[in-house]
């Protein structure tokens, strides 16, 4: 379901890295000892579909071009294959200077954007998580996206839906059940 009960239950005592998007039902869950960081992917859509809607507008896709500078410097890690260590030093060298200007521009579009337009609700959205944004700084593990996660998961949540009615109207359930 969607609702906070069952990330919470699973949740509930968890000690490590939880990275999530911005849904609410990730809030408050998890151990004292848990970390929890952001998507960049999922705070870089709504600015990218800002920009969609608006394409003369500039500042949303000059924030997007400096989220993507930020997937470079993890993409050179990758092609290069630097460990974890060696990634944290590129990460430490190039991206502070990157996540400030990020910062700065989402600023200034806070500032020049209607409120109830798409580019103000993508900049709430990604100062809302900031700080969760910027840990990755801090643990070179985490990976700047959890788009491969979530892509990982996604035949079992079509499959869930999908097989509702195989054989008998026992059968779905417990097909879901068991990929659950």
């Amino acid at each position: 379901g969607r609702g906070r009960a069952g990330p919470k239950r699973f949740l509930e005592g968890f000690e490590g890295i939880l990275q999530t998007d911005g849904y609410v039902a990730y809030e408050k869950v998890g151990g004292p000892q848990m970390v929890h960081v952001a998507c960049w992917a999922h705070s870089r859509r709504g600015l990218f579909e800002a920009h969609e809607l608006a394409p003369t507008e500039t500042l949303a896709r000059e924030i997007v071009e400096r989220i993507d500078d930020l997937f470079a410097i993890d993409c050179v890690a990758r092609e290069n294959g630097y460990d974890f260590a060696a990634r944290h030093r590129l990460r430490t060298e190039n991206a502070p200077k990157l996540l400030g200007t990020i910062k700065e521009k989402l600023e200034a579009a806070q500032q020049q954007a209607l409120p109830a337009s798409k580019l103000s609700k993508a900049v709430a959205y990604v100062l809302g998580l900031w700080p969760r944004l910027e840990s990755f700084l801090q643990y070179p593990e985490v990976e700047l996206s959890n788009n491969l996660a979530e892509n990982s998961m996604r035949g079992v949540a079509i499959g869930r839906k999908n097989w509702i009615h195989i054989g008998s109207p026992l059968a779905g359930p417990r097909v879901a059940a068991i990929l659950s």
